[in-house]
């Protein structure tokens, strides 16, 4: 089922991102300056038990935890996420993401890594999902 889960999960990701046909000629020609990775993050705000994570906590987690990993910047967006529960329930929530645009470098893929970890073992979450591609970056 958590194969399941996931493979729902990025084709809900992919419906929001707008599936853009793929632009071979646009990404030949992107300077190797422009090349970085965009990562995705999702995070479920229910908690197995207990109450909702709430606005105040979600702020803490990116001012004290995100923040000082991705200085450079992010973007954060509500979302509404539903996967199908092991009994055989849909299971809906409310749900952020959190956008990071980064170096294809160890010390990213180590604050992407522990982000998800801080994330799972504060709010009792069973996973944080992520979503890796190439971009061409402008400024």
């Amino acid at each position: 089922m958590a194969i399941r889960r996931v493979m729902l999960s990025l084709a809900l990701a992919g419906t929001l991102a707008g599936c853009a046909p793929h632009d071979a000629a646009r990404t030949a020609t992107c300077a190797a300056q422009n090349q970085m990775m965009q990562t995705t993050l999702y995070f479920g705000l229910n908690r197995p038990a207990g109450p909702v994570i709430t606005a105040g906590e979600w702020q803490q987690f990116v001012d004290n935890d995100v923040t000082p990993r991705f200085r450079d910047g992010l973007t954060v967006f509500d979302t509404r996420g539903q996967w199908l529960g092991n009994d055989g329930k849909v299971a809906r929530e409310p749900g952020k993401a959190l956008m990071l645009i980064h170096g294809n470098d160890s010390a990213s893929e180590k604050g992407i890594e522990a982000l998800r970890g801080i994330y799972k073992s504060r709010f009792a979450q069973e996973s944080v999902m992520r979503v890796d591609q190439g971009v061409c970056v402008q400024f």
